[in-house]
């Protein structure tokens, strides 16, 4: 075996097909693309739906994303731990008394309003102003 003998597999090789070149070459007139119709005569765009709105211009806009590891939490605000006679409040308490509905990821406590005596209050997160209103009447916060 030489290098001038060398071919390409049977079959693996096929000539150009020259299309519209006239009728001598079998594939004049219609350029294999059969009779009339859009296909016929031009391009069609990617998502074209013959007229029809397409999908991607029915369906809305939503930009960015949802973070599903996001925590919620159920709020609470001094002033309303302030109208309670209790000198320790749990989460549990708020949940006995209806405070709060439901516990979600945790419980917030935020700094609106004030506290005259000292208490002690456990939650899973404080604000700033919460943490400090309630440590100047010289109570204490425990983050569970």
């Amino acid at each position: 075996m030489r290098l001038n003998d060398l071919r390409p597999a049977r079959g693996s090789r096929h000539p150009r097909k020259r299309v519209g070149r006239g009728i001598g070459s079998g594939h004049g007139k219609t350029a294999t693309r059969g009779a009339n119709g859009a296909k016929a005569r031009r391009s069609i765009p990617p998502g074209f739906e013959g007229g029809q709105t397409p999908l991607h211009r029915r369906l809305p806009q939503k930009r960015g994303f949802t973070n599903i590891f996001k925590k919620k939490y159920a709020i609470v605000n001094l002033d309303r731990l302030a109208k309670l006679s209790d000198d320790t409040i749990t989460p549990d308490l708020l949940l006995e008394k209806g405070i709060i509905k439901d516990m979600k990821s945790g419980l917030r406590v935020l700094g609106r309003g004030d506290i005259e005596r000292a208490i002690t209050v456990c939650a899973h997160h404080f604000s700033k102003s919460a943490e400090e209103k309630i440590k100047a009447k010289g109570g204490a916060v425990e983050v569970i």
